[in-house]
């Protein structure tokens, strides 16, 4: 006998508080994978995964291929059913200057119907919500499923293709739900259908074969900062405009994003300006944007009377959707290399990129996706929203698995400050994206059969 949607509902109603346990378990585990930090962490949440994912009752192995491990559970499906991938990741971004956290960073705390901690809503609260859909349905699953929770994606996903390649037919599936994103407002869920692309870059100006005085020669030497600062202003026109010839970008996002709201959840001090021209989301959703990211200089405190012999800056660049990552980091390092001031010597290069993506949300999928949010929440029509953000390997699933559904969902809410401190999870919306996945799963086996 299938499960009706007031017994998938009730089901995750009683599974949430061993959900938020298992959450606030999971969250206490710091698993960073970039350099330099403790890799053991990542290991022990990986390991943390498997044990939810068996209790599951699905056939769960650790893999990894030159990278973190990566948690891969499966459950073969019913005759006639469909196969239905759950992919999230378990690693986390570092917590930063523990100072700005009203409270540790790894344990978790509640505040105002918030819980609180690294990792709680990016994503561990998206691999708990595959958890938790699973538990709702217990033996009586309708559908196969294949979890997949990667251990890097925050440190860019350099194993990830070889993951995938070695497992490629294990991870063969009908639908694929990538839960690491969000949803367009607490109350209001949200499909997202676009990405944009990512190149990080490294820019490197020299101007003499060393450091001088700056007093003996300042006037008329130029020094690196300077010669720098000169070349970063030359990417955006006075509107801030990105002004790289070469770069694509298109209008037409269809939802409003008041500029109020956005200020407020930007955290944009009074008096300072938006950048760019066109709607708001066109500028953060379908067009491309530039960033300086960190430049290498000498500590103000240390500064001596010098001209520096050189500067570097990290640049980011978001692809637009359309746009590939290639040609954008050709564009912009012409561009660097034309706009050198003085004469100064540049150097340019490329540190990572990632692809864009475009979804076309239409078929039985994504209908059934939809159906499962209005349920969930009550009735509320949910979005099609793009994501200035960049998910890359949501191309490469795109590419490997053409056949399939490929739905981006998430947990998180415009004031989860994911990657920021006091990164938080709001738990009213939690157990609605719970039962919204367990109705989707329902929904897609229903799908199939009629």
């Amino acid at each position: 006998m299938s499960l009706s949607e007031s017994d998938l509902t009730a089901a995750i109603r009683r599974e949430m508080p061993g959900v938020r346990a298992d959450l606030e378990r999971l969250v206490r585990i710091p698993g960073v994978a970039f350099e330099g930090f403790d890799h053991s962490h990542v290991e022990r949440s990986a390991e943390a995964v498997a044990e939810l994912l068996r209790g599951c009752g699905l056939e769960t192995r650790i893999e990894r291929h030159g990278g973190q491990p990566a948690v891969i559970g499966r459950k073969p499906a019913p005759p006639g059913a469909p196969t239905v991938l759950l992919y999230a990741h378990h690693d986390v971004q570092p917590a930063g200057d523990p100072a700005l956290w009203a409270s540790d960073p790894f344990e978790p705390v509640e505040r105002d119907g918030r819980l609180y901690a690294r990792g709680a809503a990016d994503d561990k609260a998206g691999v708990m919500a595959h958890v938790a859909a699973l538990r709702a349905f217990g033996d009586q699953l309708p559908v196969g499923v294949v979890v997949f929770v990667e251990g890097e994606e925050e440190y860019g996903s350099d194993s990830l293709d070889a993951i995938i390649q070695a497992n490629l037919e294990d991870l063969r599936s009908d639908v694929i739900v990538i839960a690491d994103s969000g949803n367009w407002d607490i109350g209001r869920p949200a499909l997202t259908t676009s990405l944009r692309g990512l190149v990080n870059l490294f820019v490197e100006v020299r101007v003499l074969k060393s450091a001088v005085h700056s007093g003996m020669f300042g006037g008329a030497v130029p020094d690196a900062l300077m010669a720098l600062s000169r070349l970063l202003t030359t990417l955006h026109d006075e509107d801030g405009e990105v002004a790289i010839d070469g770069l694509i970008g298109r209008e037409g996002a269809s939802v409003d994003y008041p500029a109020d709201r956005f200020r407020h959840e930007a955290g944009l001090l009074d008096g300072v300006e938006l950048i760019g021209r066109g709607t708001i989301t066109d500028r953060i959703w379908t067009k491309p944007s530039v960033s300086v990211l960190g430049i290498d200089a000498p500590r103000t405190l240390e500064a001596a009377n010098a001209l520096q012999a050189t500067a570097k800056a990290k640049i980011g660049v978001r692809v637009a959707p359309g746009d590939d990552p290639k040609s954008v980091y050709a564009a912009v390092k012409s561009h660097l290399e034309k706009h050198a001031p003085w004469g100064a010597q540049v150097e340019v290069t490329l540190e990572s990129d990632g692809d864009p993506c475009v979804i076309d949300a239409t078929g039985p999928g994504f209908e059934a996706a939809r159906a499962a949010f209005r349920s969930a929440w009550d009735g509320v029509e949910p979005v099609d929203m793009g994501v200035g953000g960049s998910i890359p390997f949501i191309a490469t699933f795109q590419e490997l698995f053409p056949g399939a559904t490929i739905l981006v969902t998430g947990v998180e809410d415009p004031h989860s400050a994911a990657h920021g401190p006091n990164e938080s999870l709001h738990l009213g919306e939690f157990e609605r994206v719970c039962v919204a996945e367990a109705l989707l799963l329902k929904n897609v086996a229903e799908a199939v059969t009629e």
